[in-house]
C-alpha cells in the first residue's frame, strides 16, 4: 500500500474514533446505557486498528471462531 493511501486510513480512522467518542458521550448524557456501551467497543475497535493491534479484515475462517459453529442461515418456523 502507498503512503499516501496508509496515512489517508489513518486520517479517516482517526476522525472515525474521534466521532464514535462524540457519540459515546451523547449516548452517556442520554442514559442510553447498552448504545453507549456498543460504541465504546466500536472506539476501542478504531484504537487497535490504528496502532496495530488488530487486522482491518477478519478472514472468513476466522470470522465464526468464537461462537465454535458458522453461523446458519434462519429456517422458516412453521405454525400449524
Amino acid at each position: 500500500m502507498g503512503q499516501n493511501a496508509n496515512r489517508r486510513r489513518t486520517e479517516t480512522l482517526d476522525y472515525m474514533q474521534s466521532m464514535l467518542g462524540q457519540m459515546r458521550t451523547m449516548a452517556e448524557a442520554e442514559r442510553c446505557d447498552m448504545l453507549a456501551y456498543l460504541i465504546e467497543m466500536a472506539y476501542v475497535e478504531a484504537s487497535d486498528i490504528i496502532r496495530g493491534e488488530r487486522p482491518l479484515r477478519i478472514q472468513d475462517e476466522q470470522r465464526n471462531r468464537a461462537a465454535g459453529m458458522p453461523l446458519q442461515s434462519a429456517r422458516k418456523i412453521k405454525f400449524q
